[in-house]
């Protein structure tokens, strides 16, 4: 894989819609040492293009990554356009990031048709070509900063790894599982190393090109309190399945340094990603890392 021998460490920010707030985060994040600066796309939550140009405004060497972009929510050429226009903004810092979509709640309140899993694919499928055929015609106006804006896909299913591995420059795990009741779970170690196998096998040709992310659900000291927090949303979680799932890192910043060193060297991940919630600790054990 790509950067083998060098992390790089993203944090996906969440901002309540104060600037100030907002813009002292972000540089706090740049002071921490993170590489990438993120933000979701879901409704509710500020939208992401304008937001990412106030982070590159308020920082200095980071990139901005969407983390990801719901495909389904955007008209293909006008991506092109928003994506573009941002990555000139802020000088080539921009990692597009891309994914089916999930939330079926928010697809009702935008009146947009959510359709079957396959259909989110293929419409994300549509969307990737589009992009690229755009930023390759040198022809296109606004041309973005970079040739082409890194592209990252998200998600765990075989077609969508299979594009990801056929068209990304960074594919990530979000580390989440199907339950039996239909809601969601975080992936086992088992489960994860699967995913990742499959990625190298569809990547082919391809391999030493491809970046792999994992985002972390939660870097935590305690076990207690996390667990707390998260019965409500999946009432069978156990000490055991956190200690299992590679999206939980519990502990020490050295204990979580070692977990980051061995999901590197066990699976060849060398990009992780955590939430503004975990990122003092998450930043400890990068430094030790580093």
């Amino acid at each position: 894989m790509s950067g083998a021998g060098t992390l790089r460490f993203g944090v996906n920010t969440v901002w309540s819609g104060d600037r100030t707030a907002f813009v002292e985060e972000t540089r706090r994040a740049e002071k921490l040492g993170f590489d990438v600066i993120g933000l979701a796309d879901h409704l509710g939550y500020p939208a992401p293009f304008p937001a990412l140009v106030l982070a590159a405004e308020a920082t200095e060497r980071v990139l901005v990554n969407t983390f990801v972009l719901n495909a389904g929510f955007y008209n293909p050429v006008l991506l092109a356009r928003e994506a573009a226009t941002v990555d000139r903004l802020t000088g080539g810092r921009l990692e597009l990031g891309l994914g089916a979509g999930y939330v079926e709640a928010e697809y009702r309140a935008a009146a947009i048709p959510f359709g079957t899993p396959g259909d989110r694919v293929r419409h994300l499928e549509r969307t990737v070509a589009e992009l690229k055929s755009r930023f390759a015609d040198p022809e296109h106006a606004p041309r973005p900063h970079q040739p082409c804006p890194r592209l990252l896909i998200a998600g765990g299913g075989d077609r969508l790894l299979r594009l990801a591995a056929e068209h990304a420059d960074v594919i990530s795990f979000s580390g989440a599982a199907k339950a039996r009741d239909g809601g969601r779970i975080p992936a086992g170690s088992a489960q994860l190393a699967e995913r990742v196998s499959f990625v190298r096998a569809a990547a082919r040709d391809r391999l030493a090109e491809v970046e792999l992310n994992l985002l972390v659900q939660q870097a935590a000291t305690d076990a207690g309190p996390l667990l707390e927090r998260l019965r409500p949303r999946m009432p069978g979680i156990t000490r055991e399945t956190l200690d299992d799932s590679p999206v939980f890192l519990l502990g020490t910043p050295r204990d979580i340094a070692d977990q980051i060193a061995e999901l590197h060297e066990r699976l060849g991940i060398t990009y992780f990603t955590t939430f503004g919630h975990s990122m003092e600790l998450f930043a400890e054990a990068m430094e030790l890392l580093r």
